[in-house]
């Protein structure tokens, strides 16, 4: 065998040899990585928030809506409830635009140094009574909002929000419950 056919077969068993233990490199990347022995395997924990928005007048309850929703803390970025219309108004002359009426309540729940942390936003809106709306033709929006955040206590209710209506004597509090699935 002369030397440039060994040199060849040299570089043809080395090549050989490289590929190989590319492939087996990608093989070993590809098999998911066992935890180790003092490592616990992160297990996800889902809650189930139940919203209680509750209408005050003059001090005396008269009114609960009650909305629920499922997350599981760091897994979703957000969670939203939203329930309403979309309402043409009239913005310029004969130019239609649509407004959203209702509620929407979005949050997120993250687990911080051991404690789980809630964020809140809730947005509310509706046409005022007819006794409320001033005296033009266009009716009268009323809205409420709420943003808020605190360290959620698994199975105890807490009030996040309380907004008084300045027109009236009407108060709404925004109450949430957070239990363990």
């Amino acid at each position: 065998m002369s030397i440039s056919m060994k040199r060849t077969v040299w570089l043809v068993v080395m090549a050989a040899m490289l590929c190989a233990g590319a492939v087996t490199a990608r093989a070993q990347d590809a098999v998911p990585a066992k935890p180790k022995a003092d490592e616990p395997e992160k297990v996800l924990i889902a809650f189930r928030l139940d919203f209680a928005l509750s209408e005050f007048d003059d001090g005396k309850k008269i009114n609960t809506r009650h909305y629920s929703m499922n997350l599981v803390p760091g897994y979703s970025p957000t969670n939203e409830i939203k329930i309403g219309s979309r309402v043409p108004v009239e913005g310029k002359q004969g130019e239609m635009q649509y407004i959203d009426v209702g509620t929407n309540i979005w949050a997120r729940m993250t687990d911080q140094h051991s404690s789980l942390q809630l964020e809140v936003k809730a947005d509310l809106s509706n046409f005022a009574n007819p006794e409320q709306e001033s005296r033009t033709s266009m009716p009268l929006l009323r809205q409420l909002r709420i943003n808020a955040s605190a360290v959620v206590v698994p199975g105890k209710p807490m009030v996040v929000g309380v907004v008084d209506d300045p027109n009236s004597k009407r108060q709404f509090q925004l109450e949430v419950t957070a239990t363990k699935l």
